[in-house]
């Protein structure tokens, strides 16, 4: 059987406990009404035998101490939650004992923002990491030797596993399921639990919150500027001059500022302002395109489909409720 060590941290998110437990679990009954033997040894590791979440207001009773298990083939790292720095703080204990776990075989993976406990390791130094997009600006300020990945499900590099935001830690679930316990059993369990398999790309639920933890006034001032003309066709060479910088200046202090360049980031303003409209209005996509500033049709579904994942009709048929029920 595979050892499957759910680390309990403190500022534990429940939910991603609870739910990696139940897949886990779940997998082992799905084997079993099939006359197959289990294939996980399910234990829920902690510093002490009782972890406090959600401030207090409930408490994982865990199986086994950090310090009694000496030996375990996949780790996984629940969400954390509160203030990410202070997070990664009070579990500092943990990170030893994870790289020691790596060292000897073990895979690591990480549950939506149990990435900051995984990447305070170093061992994804050099290497690419989902997130939750929302904590994407921390954690490339806390963690700037890793390679932060937007917008991806899942990413596996060299056994150390990362998810994306909120349920996107499903997809990666499902995936374990699947590379341990087979394909048959990993349908079952998304059919079973209501999951979307395969799912690769958190772009469609990513909400664009313009980047303005910096301070760069001029930089700043051009992007108040393109979210206030959103409807405008804005060239890089009127930002540079309208603040005076020259254009390659310019475009190197927005990138450093933004982690975009400012094509990405009118592109983007633009997109995000036509989610809104596809999602809100009964507009059709040639309306909305319009009212976003964009005069060619192939360009915009290009580029909406490159932010988001999905076509501008198939966003709107999913998320507008509207077009849903017709």
């Amino acid at each position: 059987m595979k050892h499957v060590a759910i680390l309990i941290p403190n500022e534990a998110v429940l939910a991603s406990i609870v739910d990696a437990r139940t897949i886990f679990t779940g997998a082992n009954d799905f084997l079993q009404s099939m006359g197959r033997q289990p294939v996980f040894d399910v234990q829920m590791v902690g510093l002490s035998k009782e972890v406090k979440v959600h401030g207090g207001m409930f408490s994982v009773h865990t199986d086994i101490l950090l310090s009694d298990l000496q030996k375990s083939d996949m780790v996984i790292i629940p969400a954390i939650s509160g203030d990410l720095q202070n997070a990664v703080n009070v579990n500092r204990d943990f990170v030893p004992w994870i790289i020691n776990q790596y060292n000897n075989g073990a895979e690591i993976a990480s549950l939506c923002i149990g990435s900051f406990i995984l990447a305070s390791t170093g061992l994804l130094n050099g290497k690419e990491c989902s997130s939750h997009w929302i904590t994407a600006d921390a954690f490339r300020n806390m963690f700037p030797e890793v390679k932060l990945v937007d917008g991806r499900i899942v990413t596996e590099q060299q056994g150390l596993y990362s998810s994306g935001g909120a349920t996107s830690y499903w997809s990666l679930l499902l995936l374990l399921i699947e590379k341990y316990a087979g394909r048959d059993i990993a349908i079952m369990a998304a059919k079973i639990y209501a999951l979307e398999i395969d799912r690769k790309s958190q772009s469609p639920f990513a909400m664009f919150t313009g980047q303005k933890k910096h301070e760069d006034n001029p930089i700043k001032q051009a992007q108040e500027y393109i979210e206030n003309n959103v409807t405008e066709k804005i060239s890089v060479e009127d930002l540079s001059s309208m603040y005076a910088i020259g254009r390659r200046h310019f475009e190197r202090r927005f990138k450093k500022a933004t982690n975009n360049t400012p094509v990405e980031y009118i592109q983007r303003v633009k997109i995000e302002a036509a989610k809104k409209q596809l999602e809100s209005t009964p507009k059709n996509i040639n309306e909305v395109m319009y009212d976003v500033g964009y005069t060619d049709a192939k360009a915009f579904r290009t580029v909406f489909k490159k932010i988001t994942g999905l076509s501008p009709i198939d966003y709107r048929n999913k998320y507008n409720k509207e077009a849903a029920v017709a």
